[in-house]
């Protein structure tokens, strides 16, 4: 049987983490196997769903890597086809009509509050002849689920969960106005898009057992469920924005690489032994849901940061130099970069992508190599820049303008030679002549950063800092 999933998300906010990572569990599960990966956006709620929702979901998908096949399906298109369904179980004797009021569910429920019990419907209309229906009333068609016995979900992650059917009630599956409920859309779409695999959070668990009915009555196979954990925060409650609950695109505008994103979130709740660092292509190897725990997993941004570190120092340098150039572009606004910009920012990303943990921080380091003279001097620097150091500086000066072959050995032995003439340590120079080239007082190794600027653009520096 060829494997088929889908990520069915509900255009109404950004794609969170939790989503992402279902979508992940999906894309690899079904890449795993050799099968078909399918996108449903699920917007049958019309006041909440929004296309700027929808652009985001696509965007954080394509972003993260996550490639589905075949049309995206939009469920609001399907309306008619999952009316049909419903009007198939009613002729069936699987479904019901009810009539009672919005006044009469009012008082149920409130019954039910009064006496603590479940808020459920209790089946009045169950058996009652539809002609004894008040006038005015529309009817709603309601699934006629079993009152007696279990059931039975074969979990591919919780394992097998029973429900006692005394617990489930006759679920709404067309309203009043003819529009179908999620809980026999997502049945209808599952079953005409030939899913095999519904993996998703265990929030839905419930829903399994209610679901389930709706094929059964219709006659067709029931899909596999896998019911993930969902995740929760390093303080082990429920995952909030003060955890890191955001949208995948705040995650990439805060500067984490999405091969990152992907490594992080297939550890959160998936493992493989002890290893931590599984890139893309081993993940599609390894991956199934054997591999995933039935407990919650704990996001954890230090981790995240960390991990992204890595992949970093692994990624190409003119891709990380493509990726941080916007953030570059506006570090030195109205300023434009240049083509000679770029290549020297190629040149240098080995010793500045070694210190950064996101693309923010790159192109904040990365930044002094192309910012026009003069160049703007941190709080540290300008303090360390006092006048013995100005004076250093200038001093120094002629002993690099001396110099015929500008390399990073050359500008190396001339450094130490003045500070030894000078009776100094080797910092008490090289730190003034850090604070002129790169306006911090941290950056890639000082006589790195030399042979980088050139002859030219070191002098010009030392100049205006000495000035």
């Amino acid at each position: 049987m060829a494997v088929v999933t889908r990520f069915a998300p509900s255009p109404t906010g950004f794609l969170h983490i939790g989503g992402a990572r279902t979508a992940l569990f999906n894309w690899l599960f079904t890449r795993h196997h050799g099968g078909v990966f399918r996108l449903r956006i699920e917007d049958t709620d019309r006041v909440r769903s929004t296309q700027p929702a929808i652009e985001a979901i696509i965007d954080g998908l394509s972003w993260l890597g996550v490639d589905w096949d075949d049309e995206i399906v939009y469920q609001s298109q399907r309306a008619e086809r999952h009316a049909e369904v419903a009007r198939q179980l009613l002729a069936a004797g699987h479904a019901y009509h009810c009539f009672a009021t919005q006044e009469e569910l009012a008082e149920m429920r409130e019954a039910a509050r009064r006496e603590g019990r479940p808020i459920r419907y209790d089946g009045r209309w169950r058996d009652r002849d539809p002609s004894e229906a008040p006038p005015g009333v529309p009817p709603v068609i309601r699934l006629r689920a079993p009152q007696e016995g279990e059931t039975v979900i074969q979990d591919l992650v919780q394992g097998e969960v029973r429900v006692g059917n005394e617990h489930l009630d006759d679920m709404v599956l067309l309203r009043a106005d003819g529009t179908p409920t999620y809980m026999l859309s997502v049945v209808v779409d599952d079953h005409d898009m030939g899913i095999t695999h519904v993996i998703r959070g265990d929030d839905h668990l419930n829903n399994a057992f209610r679901q389930a009915h709706v094929f059964l009555g219709m006659g067709w196979e029931l899909p596999a469920f896998a019911h993930i954990p969902l995740i929760h925060g390093p303080d082990g409650s429920k995952l909030s924005k003060r955890h890191g609950a955001l949208g995948v695109d705040a995650y990439r505008d805060m500067g984490y690489l999405p091969e990152a994103m992907r490594n992080y979130l297939l550890r959160l709740g998936w493992g493989h032994g002890d290893e931590e660092i599984i890139d893309t292509e081993r993940a599609i190897e390894l991956f199934d849901l054997d591999g995933v725990g039935r407990s919650p997993a704990r996001f954890d941004m230090v981790k995240l940061t960390n991990l992204n570190g890595h992949y970093m120092r692994e990624a190409e340098d003119g891709r990380l130099v493509d990726l941080i150039w916007p953030h570059l572009q506006a570090l030195v606004a109205p300023h434009p970069l240049s083509e000679a910009a770029r290549d020297l920012l190629v040149r240098a990303m080995p010793g500045l992508k070694v210190r950064a943990k996101t693309l923010v921080e790159l192109a904040s380091s990365a930044a002094f190599y192309v910012r026009p003279r003069p160049l703007p001097m941190d709080e540290k620097a300008a303090k360390l820049l006092d006048p013995e150091a100005k004076q250093l500086l200038r001093d120094l000066a002629p002993r690099l303008e001396g110099i015929d072959d500008w390399t990073e050995t050359e500008a190396e032995a001339r450094v130490r030679s003045f500070a030894e003439d000078q009776g100094k340590k080797l910092g008490k120079v090289a730190q003034p002549l850090r604070a002129a080239l790169t306006g911090s007082t941290t950056s890639p190794g000082i006589f790195e950063v030399m042979a980088l600027l050139g002859r030219e653009e070191t002098l010009a520096r030392l100049r205006d800092a000495a000035a």
